[in-house]
């Protein structure tokens, strides 16, 4: 229930920090010098990443702890172990990608 409530603080917390940073100047155009893209970018491939590495550490011990109950079925737990880890990578790889395909270069 406590980490419920943190999770449920932070969101709140996000949600209400959001607004300053979508606020105009008095000219109406963003203050020169102030881009947040690449940044706010590699926070959220730093998550990203942070998931999958939790995600193949979860599916490496789901397989390791398979093949000690059942040894015979390596094969099949193999299989599995590498294509998961095939899938979770992808993932990682596909955002790396829409990064830099979102984000645009000029200043």
């Amino acid at each position: 229930m406590r980490k419920l409530t943190i999770v449920l603080v932070a969101m709140i917390v996000l949600m209400v920090a959001a607004p300053a940073f979508a606020q105009e100047t008095a000219g109406g155009a963003a203050p020169a010098g102030v881009n947040w893209n690449w940044g706010l970018a590699g926070v959220g491939l730093a998550v990203a990443v942070a998931g999958a590495a939790y995600g193949q550490s979860k599916v490496a011990a789901s397989a390791c702890e398979g093949l000690a109950r059942n040894p015979a079925a390596r094969p099949g737990i193999q299989l599995a172990l590498i294509l998961g880890l095939a899938f979770i990578e992808s993932l990682v790889l596909f955002i790396w990608v829409m990064v830099f395909l979102k984000v645009p270069t000029g200043v």
